[in-house]
Order: C-alpha cells, then structure tokens, then sequence
C-alpha cells in the first residue's frame, strides 16, 4: 500500500494568504491611485473653463435662436425675450426701435421661426466675461397667405456676462465663404 503525505495545514495556507495581502495591497494602491487622480482632475481649471466654454456656446446658440423668431400673435413676450437676451449697445438698439418694430411686424402678420443647425464658440475669455460664438440656423418665415419660406443663415454674435449669464451684445451676418478678397 501507498503511503500519501499530507504537508501541514500551516504551511499550505502561507502561500494563500500572502496571495490574499499581495491583491489586498495592489487594489489598496489602486484605489489610492484613482481617487488622486479624481481629484486632482475635479480641481483642474481646464475643467472650469471647459464648464464656463459649454455654458457660453449654449447661450449664444439660444440667444440667436431667440432674436430670429418672432410670431406676430405673442409679440409682446418675443420682444421681451430678446431684450432679456440681450446686454449693452444690441439692448439698447433692440428697446429704442421697440414700437416701430412691433408696427412693421403687426402689420405684416408675420411668423418667423429659427433652428440652431450648429455653432461654435471662436473665442472665449472668461476673465473678461467675452465670447464669440458663430451659429448656423435655418430661418422659417410664414406670411399670411404665402407658403413659408426657408433661408438658411450663419451669424455672428458676441456675448458679454452680466450678473452671472451670458447675453448678446452685438450680432450680425457671418460673410460667406467663396466671395474673392479685394
């Protein structure tokens, strides 16, 4: 008959548990690792500004939205959203012509509704509480009696923080490209 050894309990368990500490202290000094690097990534300025870059991007693409629609029918609430979109000389300009505005649009019983195709912040300083922000939309103008029309349109605005919100201080048409320079 065959005689099997059995090696003492003590020794088999000392490869297991030095096993066991050996993943218990990897997995300590990975989680160490990841944590640093949370908060050394949730404490990056890069990451404010990125913050402060997406905030601006979307109010200038909403503000341009804003003072490309208009509907003849609510027109008190359309001028007073783009007054509240706007700040400065674009304000100023925007509640000077008020009434006259308001007449023209009356009479012409128009609809005018714009779509952000796209946009793009072009420069941002957030020290200053500047942008630019350039925005492709699709302009949609209903009349009474004719079929709507649609023009398609890349503006330039840009924006000024006031009281902690991006708004409109000057906005116009962004030149097309093709045009030869004189």
């Amino acid at each position: 008959m065959r005689r099997v050894v059995v090696p003492p309990t003590g020794l088999r368990a000392l490869p297991v548990t030095a096993l066991a500490l050996a993943l218990t202290l990897v997995a300590g000094g990975f989680a160490v690792w990841t944590g640093w690097d949370w908060y050394d990534a949730a404490h990056d300025d890069t990451a404010a500004y990125a913050v402060q870059r997406d905030e601006a991007l979307a109010a200038g693409e909403q503000a341009v939205q804003n003072l490309n629609t208009l509907d003849h029918r609510s027109l008190d609430r359309g001028l007073d959203l783009w007054e509240s979109s706007t700040t400065g000389d674009l304000h100023e300009q925007l509640a000077a012509g008020r009434a006259e505005f308001a007449t023209q649009v009356k009479a012409a019983k128009t609809v005018t509704t714009a779509r952000v195709l796209s946009g793009a912040l072009t420069e941002l300083d957030d020290r200053a509480g500047r942008a630019r922000v350039l925005v492709a939309l699709r302009v949609t103008v209903k009349a009474p009696g004719d079929a709507s029309t649609d023009k398609d349109s890349r503006m330039l605005g840009e924006l000024t923080r006031t009281g902690g919100h991006w708004k409109l201080s000057a906005l116009g048409q962004a030149p097309v490209g093709g045009t030869p320079a004189g």
